[in-house]
């Protein structure tokens, strides 16, 4: 079976032959096909590591205050409230920075509608992957620069939670601090 090959001068045009393989060539220059893309969501990543370490710093700020007023490790209430802001700083940290992602793929001009950025976005954050809204080939780069830095960033909440709840429970628990 012959190949057909489909020269395109829009990169946003993908074409498939009726086996639902591409069969089409992009010309695009390879230096922005991965240098400028990889730039941008390398400044995206840098943003949410600023969002996620103020993030940090609060909790950390909010931990040490409440153990300064001995309420920390206290009672199994008051612990649960200190979890579940503590998650909350992460919650709204990563809402934070997919609306970041969002903003980024509609300045590249991939979205029109903020909604539509955020809800993609969400998607490849959370490595989801629905990919039923797709980037053009031009910033497809970034899909995977999110996902990976999503990641990367759960991880970072993550031990933040983890390390919130071992303090509370070396507050609370005497014979665990030996």
């Amino acid at each position: 079976m012959a190949v057909r090959t489909l020269f395109v001068s829009n990169p946003s045009i993908v074409i498939r032959d009726g086996m639902g393989c591409w069969c089409g060539k992009m010309t695009q220059n390879h230096q922005f096909a991965i240098l400028y893309p990889l730039v941008v969501g390398l400044g995206g990543v840098a943003c949410t590591i600023f969002v996620h370490a103020f993030a940090l710093a609060a909790t950390v700020n909010f931990v040490r205050y409440e153990r300064k007023l001995g309420r920390a490790g206290a009672g199994a209430l008051i612990d649960l409230a200190i979890v579940a802001l503590a998650v909350s700083f992460a919650f709204v940290a990563h809402l934070i920075e997919i609306a970041l992602w969002a903003v980024l793929l509609v300045i590249c001009g991939e979205f029109q509608e903020f909604g539509n950025a955020f809800y993609h976005s969400a998607v490849n954050y959370t490595t989801l992957g629905y990919g039923d809204l797709l980037l053009t080939p031009s910033w497809r780069l970034l899909g995977p620069l999110e996902a990976a830095n999503g990641a990367l960033m759960f991880g970072v909440s993550t031990a933040m939670v983890f390390a919130v709840i071992q303090r509370l429970l070396l507050d609370r628990f005497e014979d665990l601090r030996s």
